[in-house]
């Protein structure tokens, strides 16, 4: 892959490669592993993307914070013994291309599908993610199908966004969906969403942009081909449960998710693509 003046690859300590990418426009920071970024800081303004200070960057398991991509299912599987979210989050993908513009630059990785265990995705198939850094950054999460018979598929963009505050945190923009939580439901969502216990809602027919509202700022998520979103925070009992993830920082974050996942699972026909995207910004 050939670089850019403003992308580079550098190294953690742990020895986990991730790409630099520092212009005039905005710093970021995308690992190899998973495809996961961790950083946009556009020009004058604070990180968008929230990581545990408890994070190790160890080999083989997820970064806890960033943007992991949950692939080719979301959640727990109807198999209890396949991994949650999938297994694109823990494979190393392959850095394809870097194009630097005027006023935006990409950064596009693919996922070798000689690095997935047929057992869980048997299909002819190809994965890419697009990073668009700019004064906002847009993820683009493509499937295409290289094969003779269509494939199903549920997927999320599991983005985690910083805030000094949960309590004075709010997301409206989901007014008018339904939501699924903890398996009950689907409930009607007519208000604001206020935290004060822990989240887990999964809804369907939402609207394309949500605004979280944070003591910081204002953050806009929007996203494309996608009906369905996904709203999280672990509160008090999950985070003691939760690995690499220090029991008060739920306090610190939440995660509202791009999805395509329930009665929005996605199906690629042959030789047809597929791409969800979600792009954020400060407002």
């Amino acid at each position: 892959m050939d670089l850019s003046a403003s992308v580079s690859i550098q190294r953690t300590e742990s020895g986990l490669e991730y790409i630099q990418v520092d212009s005039a426009l905005c710093h970021g920071k995308v690992f190899l592993q998973g495809a996961q970024l961790t950083e946009f800081t556009p020009k004058g303004q604070d990180n968008l993307i929230w990581v545990s200070a408890d994070e190790d960057y160890v080999e083989g398991k997820a970064v806890r914070g960033g943007i992991p991509i949950c692939w080719p299912w979301f959640g727990v599987h109807s198999d209890a013994d396949w991994p949650i979210h999938g297994v694109a989050r823990k494979l190393v993908w392959r850095a394809e291309e870097v194009i630097e513009h005027d006023t935006h630059i990409e950064v596009r990785l693919s996922l070798p599908m000689t690095l997935v265990d047929e057992t869980y995705w048997p299909h002819q198939s190809k994965l890419e993610v697009t990073f668009v850094f700019g004064e906002s950054i847009d993820v683009r999460l493509t499937n295409t199908n290289l094969g003779q018979q269509a494939f199903t598929l549920t997927q999320a963009l599991h983005t985690y966004f910083p805030t000094s505050d949960i309590s004075e945190t709010s997301v409206e923009g989901l007014q008018g969906s339904q939501y699924i939580e903890f398996g009950e439901g689907p409930f009607a969502q007519n208000d604001v969403v206020h935290f004060a216990r822990e989240t887990d809602m999964v809804y369907t027919q939402a609207p394309a942009i949500q605004v979280i509202n944070t003591p910081k700022g204002r953050i806009e998520v929007a996203r494309e081909n996608s009906q369905s979103c996904v709203l999280w925070n672990p509160w008090i009992e999950k985070s003691q449960r939760l690995s690499n993830f220090k029991d008060d920082e739920y306090l610190s974050m939440l995660c509202l998710e791009a999805a395509n996942v329930m009665d929005d699972a996605i199906t690629v026909q042959p030789g047809e693509s597929h791409t969800l995207t979600t792009r954020l910004r400060w407002i």
